[in-house]
């Protein structure tokens, strides 16, 4: 019982300082408050992963904001590029992602804020190989063509994989395609290895006997991004914070209720339920501030996709610092 309570205890304390700990990152000189208009509905961009699809599946996000007249509209996406690209185009308000599309989508001109973090989660992620492969280890896949969703975090675990085997970038042949064609290339022999996320991954792991050549671990922190359009954080900050107070309580709940998890998972995305456990078991819950460290760390992920001219120019991370009306209290 004490932990319980210490526990929670902790989370409040979190929560209570999510905002607090940017304070140092935010933009010099902001605007004070933009007025809006009443709010009337949040449109949130997920993916089949994470806390964002147990929210849904749990539906405590939606008595709360309907206390406030505001409803929930919730978009599935297939990878966080395809997601960042309906924030810009204002199809959606909120969504989570991983490391590197918000990097891609701030080289496009996307106006969007980080708002929150998951902590790493590098074995979340991971370069595999069908089963009976000759690839043996990272080495060996200069000159072999490599299929992965472009713009998504395993982007720039490929850029560290490779950067650690000492093979350059112009050695392998990408093939961009998104998971569910990316799953059929693989599957047809059609490209020689397939860097995927969960729970893509456990799929193709527990599925087609997939063989990890490497996982994020020792190259990449693989966090998982809150992210808003920045003028949706400035003129409903308060909404913003609900909602991540709300991610917060399922992320606490869902750490000591790894069988629930499994279950709201596996009626969420329609997959099987040992996939699902797979990659739940991989996954790391705890929503935190986005600290000037984690943005240094994108900032780094920008610099070397600029260099690799994976995007057209140079960016800094700073500009989508989380906006001041974020930090204020109401």
């Amino acid at each position: 019982m004490t932990d319980h309570i210490e526990h929670a205890r902790q989370r409040r304390r979190t929560l209570g300082l999510l905002f607090a700990a940017a304070s140092g990152a935010v933009l010099a000189g902001s605007a004070g408050r933009v007025a809006a208009a009443p709010l009337q509905e949040i449109r949130i961009g997920y993916q089949k992963y994470g806390t964002l699809t147990l929210l849904k599946g749990r539906a405590t996000l939606e008595p709360r904001l309907a206390a406030k007249g505001i409803k929930v509209k919730w978009t599935e996406f297939p990878a966080g590029p395809q997601l960042l690209e309906g924030l810009n185009v204002g199809s959606i308000d909120f969504g989570t992602v991983g490391e590197a599309p918000p990097i891609f989508a701030q080289a496009a001109g996307a106006g969007l804020a980080y708002v929150g973090n998951e902590p790493p989660s590098p074995n979340s992620e991971a370069i595999v190989v069908p089963k009976n492969s000759t690839l043996r280890s990272l080495a060996d896949l200069k000159g072999k063509k490599i299929v992965l969703n472009k713009g998504s975090n395993v982007h720039y675990l490929l850029v560290k994989a490779l950067e650690k085997a000492g093979v350059a970038w112009r050695d392998i042949q990408p093939v961009y395609l998104p998971p569910a064609d990316a799953r059929a290339a693989f599957e047809r022999g059609a490209v020689d290895a397939w860097a995927i996320w969960d729970p893509f991954l456990a799929a193709a792991e527990k599925q087609l006997g997939a063989r990890v050549l490497a996982t994020g671990q020792g190259l990449v922190a693989n966090h998982q991004f809150y992210l808003s359009s920045r003028d949706f954080a400035r003129q409903h900050p308060d909404v913003v914070r609900l909602v991540l107070d709300e991610i917060g309580k399922v992320d606490a709940w869902g750490k000591d209720h790894p069988q629930e998890v499994s279950a709201i998972l596996t009626a969420q995305t329609g997959l099987p339920a040992d996939v699902v456990a797979l990659a739940g078991a991989r996954y790391a819950y705890g929503v935190k501030a986005v600290t000037p460290e984690v943005l240094r760390a994108q900032q780094n992920i920008a610099d070397a996709f600029y260099q690799l001219k994976l995007i057209p120019k140079p960016i800094a991370v700073r500009e989508a610092q989380p906006p001041t009306e974020l930090l204020a209290k109401d």
